[in-house]
């Protein structure tokens, strides 16, 4: 009965992570999937967020403020990353890891060339802090974040649905019909990246807050939980709506994907199973989602044939 309730107790935490890392996805999914782009300068990004923001905060910014000048680094994160791409030909992958690369030093430049700083609810005005999250009050983050959640998701609906944006979606579906309609691309792949590593130094930014300290490495591993997140997300979301979905509903489905991902490593952990294995976990999960729309599809096509050649031979 304790080991339930622990679960039980672990749980609120893995929902608020989950949220945080959510609005992470969501960044990834307009590389990944909008912009067709793959883009590694998240697990930096990620970093450049919460490092601000804690700065920011501890030198007695509005963490208000705070947010949204971690939202405009992380712009020019993926600002730099889009022009090492567009303007000097080096492709997007490997664009990223050298912002990625470069960023480590600006992080450890803004939190004063130390590895982590702390941030204590107790001297600072935090929007969020996990020390509340299983409290019945307003000081609990998950409302918050899941008004931040709907927020983003709104905003993105809006503007996928302007011009603007639908040439942004129209970049990453055909390029060279883009730029035959008169799209400038590149343009378009600078503000795709820009927009994408926004969100996710505002994931950064919240989870800092949320953790009470920033720390040089806690972007390392993001874009694979990302990942994850938005393949959990697609396979759920295609198995409650098999005929499809719309935008935001696809956007909701891949903040979901973080909070089941982070259940499951809450799941695992509960399980008393070696914290060292959880990357293993990790690739496991990632994997397993993978394959299952690829086996959905081979088994309806093998049923397809059967069919068929059961009807030729009657």
């Amino acid at each position: 009965m304790s080991f339930l309730s622990s679960l039980m107790n672990a749980l609120p935490g893995a929902a608020a992570q989950g949220l945080a890392w959510g609005i992470m996805a969501i960044g990834v999914y307009i590389t990944f999937r909008i912009l067709d782009v793959a883009d590694l300068t998240v697990d930096g990004s990620l970093a450049t967020g919460g490092a601000v923001c804690v700065m920011l905060i501890r030198a007695g910014l509005s963490p208000w403020l705070a947010l949204l000048c971690a939202v405009l680094a992380g712009m020019l994160a993926g600002f730099v990353t889009g022009l090492f791409h567009t303007r000097c030909g080096i492709p997007a992958i490997l664009a990223g890891i050298l912002t990625q690369l470069a960023l480590y030093s600006v992080n450890l430049r803004i939190m004063g060339s130390k590895a982590n700083q702390a941030l204590s609810v107790d001297k600072y005005p935090l929007l969020l802090s996990q020390r509340y999250v299983r409290e019945l009050s307003l000081k609990n983050p998950l409302p918050l974040l899941l008004l931040f959640t709907v927020a983003v998701i709104a905003l993105l609906y809006w503007f996928f649905g302007t011009e603007k944006g639908s040439s942004l979606r129209a970049t990453g579906a055909n390029p060279n019909m883009a730029r035959a309609q008169g799209i400038n691309t590149n343009s378009n792949i600078v503000l795709g990246l820009m927009l994408s590593n926004g969100l996710v130094a505002l994931s950064g930014a919240l989870l800092a807050q949320y953790q009470g300290s920033s720390d040089i490495n806690m972007g390392r591993g993001a874009i694979v939980i990302g990942l994850a997140a938005i393949i959990i997300g697609e396979v759920l979301c295609d198995a409650i709506f098999p005929k499809g979905c719309n935008f935001a509903v696809r956007l909701l489905f891949v903040v979901f994907g973080g909070v089941v991902y982070y259940a499951v490593m809450v799941l695992i952990l509960w399980l008393k199973l070696d914290p060292n294995d959880l990357k293993l976990f990790t690739a496991l999960i990632v994997a397993i989602f993978l394959a299952v729309p690829y086996l959905r599809e081979q088994r309806r096509s093998s049923f397809a044939r059967s069919a068929k050649g059961g009807s030729r031979h009657a």
